[in-house]
């Protein structure tokens, strides 16, 4: 299995492609099972919803898992955040000039 480094999650990025789903999922896994970080199932619902939105189909099964360990409030909280972190990383092209 690859490794991949994200120093920062909040500058994940959130391109196209399976691997942007890999790495989001690898972010899910670091917070639900405690490795380099304390244990953060709200942290870990968001990285696993995310990935599950490019199509990582563990990161469905084990988003609703750790669900089953959470209340209602805390599922909430992790889906804003999923969102929030959608909204502030949304990719948007550069303007392109148009020819004269």
């Amino acid at each position: 299995m690859a490794r991949f480094e994200i120093p920062d999650s909040n500058a994940a990025p959130f391109g196209e492609g399976p691997a942007v789903g890999n790495m989001l999922f690898e972010l899910g896994m670091m917070y639900s099972v405690g490795r380099d970080v304390p244990i953060d199932l709200v942290s870990a619902h968001k990285w696993f919803n995310l990935a599950a939105a490019k199509g990582n189909a563990e990161a469905m099964r084990l988003r609703r898992e750790i669900a089953n360990q959470m209340s209602d409030g805390e599922i909430a909280a992790a889906q804003r955040a999923a969102r929030d972190w959608l909204r502030l990383n949304r990719y948007e092209a550069p303007p392109v000039a148009m020819a004269a």
